[in-house]
């Protein structure tokens, strides 16, 4: 599901870090340190948030340069919690 503009750069944004998600849970586990419950990642162009659902899927945020990461935080948790219920 996705909301917002159509773009297959926007949905390569999202493959990339889904990418970067499943190494991060990998190395978390290899480690033993919990899981991981979100990332964020700071681009030139804005920055991108992630969080993990469950059975391998996950939320991405796009935010421009100028958006408050802290609200998009924010923001994300109910959405979050809705999506997991509904998966």
């Amino acid at each position: 599901m996705e909301s917002g503009m159509r773009d297959d750069r926007l949905r390569l944004v999202g493959a990339y870090q889904g990418i970067a998600l499943g190494e991060a849970q990998r190395a978390a586990g290899r480690h033993d340190v919990g899981p991981v419950s979100e990332l964020v990642s700071r681009y030139e162009q804005g920055h991108v948030i992630l969080r993990p659902l469950k059975d391998g899927y996950y939320l991405v945020l796009l935010l421009g340069p100028r958006a408050s990461v802290a609200l998009g935080r924010h923001l994300l948790g109910p959405t979050q919690a809705r999506m997991t219920r509904e998966l």
